[in-house]
């Protein structure tokens, strides 16, 4: 342990001493108005043994903003580091998106935020965990946050489970321990999540070895619409241009509790290397994506025999200044669109479409658009009013809309160009599931593509957690899922697990193939 602390901390030590900027000149410390502070080493107190004065205001502040200096952690996502950067659009993509970011030879400014997303905000990057990957376009239309994650699908298919899945992941609500009875328990109940899981146990998807060398994934499906009011449905992919790289079992064990952090800081921050991904895309009309023989909007199948095509390349080259007023307090929400790109049928997107803005307004406030990583790079003239830490600079006395009064300053005005696109909707209202579900398929044709080095890895990687669950019946069902997905995986998988094969076999036989 004494080793692993002095390593740890000269990693630390060296981080804070290796960025920090000398001033030439050092600033006359002050209270937050302004005013100048004369001396910030004794509090003013009556006579030399008296109480402490309730006057000395400088104190006063700095205690009490201190007690506040805590903002409540993001749900998921909350261990994260940002970066800023820029997009350029190598490919007129307009024919596809009238997105104003999609002209080729445009560059827009982005911050990305990259994180792991059950553990909490001080846990170890090395987690078995999905990776974000939350891009944030200041577009000259406002702007576009594009989140999704390192790995192409997600675990459920429908919001109204997103707490649940959730729930199961986080500590349990008796021990405050992670538990892999509560999360393979869900899991097995969930068969959908048997796709991502496969990729999330393997070594090369499953654990990078830095954020700079993993790809990232919007996930969801988005319509598109171009100038015309043509749709077509589009899904998102960023390519590394650094590669792709994990870390196996072994590796993940040694690693580093901020390694992924401090890798950025000390590539991008301190040797000044940029970090490029190239943008790729799979375009679909609605007819197309009626004929797929899956749900094309179900966020836990890949678009399969899709081709993808390029069109941008984005460059991280600049770390944030000051980590809390950029990367935690970045608000990335799926609702916050630019025109030419609106939500697709996707459930899950549907959902989280609500809930993302609604947790920042929580976690934040209100008015968390204005804070300057949040910030849109145009004018903002709306009618929202007031709330905790408004400093929008609103003028004039019309906060309302349709008004006559044009010449006041606050007065504000419609265009139906940028109106969202019209599409047609049909069926019952009711609460149903996505058909046809095959769970199954696509799960077994990542295993079919993987090499035998890549097979036993993820047999080793997927046992080591399983065999962590102490309940037989929940293992059983578990592994009954990838025995369901391909044979051999599952076979495989039951011996590691010290499962009786047939029993698998049993259980599996039972499962629906939809």
């Amino acid at each position: 342990m004494k080793t692993v602390y002095k390593t740890t901390l000269a990693v630390l030590l060296s981080s804070v001493f290796s960025f920090s900027v000398a001033s030439a000149q050092p600033h006359q410390l002050t209270e937050g108005n302004g005013r100048p502070i004369g001396n910030n080493m004794s509090s003013k107190t009556a006579g030399v043994d008296g109480p402490v004065l309730l006057e000395d205001f400088s104190l006063i502040e700095k205690l009490a903003h201190f007690d506040r200096e805590r903002i409540p952690e993001r749900v998921v996502h909350a261990r994260g580091v940002g970066v800023f950067g820029e997009y350029v659009e190598t490919e007129d993509f307009s024919n596809i998106s009238k997105a104003v970011l999609f002209e080729a030879g445009k560059k827009t400014p982005v911050f990305v935020r990259f994180s792991t997303v059950m553990n909490f905000r001080g846990s170890p990057e090395a987690a078995r965990d999905p990776r974000g990957f939350a891009v944030k376009f200041y577009t000259e239309q406002g702007n576009w946050d594009l989140t999704g994650l390192s790995l192409p699908v997600f675990f459920i298919r429908d919001a109204v489970k997103f707490p649940d899945f959730v729930h199961a992941n986080k500590p349990d609500p008796v021990t405050n321990i992670q538990d892999p009875n509560n999360a393979f328990d869900f899991f097995s109940n969930m068969p959908e999540s048997t796709h991502i899981l496969t990729y999330l146990y393997t070594d090369y998807k499953g654990m990078p070895v830095s954020y700079r060398k993993m790809d990232g994934h919007g996930v969801h499906a988005f319509r598109l619409v171009n100038a015309k009011g043509e749709t077509h449905f589009v899904k998102f992919h960023w390519k590394s241009l650094q590669g792709i790289e994990g870390m196996n079992l072994d590796e993940t064990m040694k690693a580093n509790t901020s390694y992924a952090t401090h890798d950025l800081y000390e590539v991008i921050g301190k040797q000044h290397k940029a970090a490029k991904w190239d943008l790729y895309v799979q375009v679909l009309t609605p007819e197309q994506a009626a004929k797929l023989p899956y749900d094309a909007f179900d966020d836990t199948k890949e678009w399969l025999g899709v081709p993808e095509r390029k069109i941008g390349t984005m460059t991280l080259n600049r770390m944030p200044d000051n980590f809390f007023e950029t990367t935690e307090q970045a608000a990335f929400d799926p609702g916050i669109m630019i025109p030419g790109i609106e939500p697709s049928p996707d459930k899950m997107l549907q959902g989280r479409l609500f809930s993302y803005g609604d947790t920042q307004r929580y976690r934040i406030g209100a008015n968390f658009l204005m804070l300057p990583v949040n910030r849109p790079r145009v004018e903002v003239h709306f009618n929202q009013q007031d709330g905790h830490m408004n400093f929008g600079n609103r003028k004039g006395h019309v906060n309302y809309q349709p008004t006559s009064r044009l010449d006041d300053p606050g007065a504000t005005v419609d265009n139906p160009k940028f109106e969202e696109s019209a599409y047609e909707v049909s069926g019952q209202a009711k609460k149903q599931v996505i058909k046809p579900r095959d769970d199954y398929s696509q799960a077994g044709q990542v295993w079919v593509s993987l090499s035998d080095h890549e097979k036993e890895a993820l047999i080793r990687n997927l046992s080591y957690d399983l065999n962590g669950v102490t309940i037989e019946p929940i293992k059983i069902k578990m592994v009954s899922h990838f025995y369901k997905a391909n044979v051999d995986y599952g076979t495989r998988l039951a011996k590691a697990t010290h499962l009786d094969v047939a029993q698998v076999k049993q259980v599996a036989d039972k499962l629906p193939n939809n």
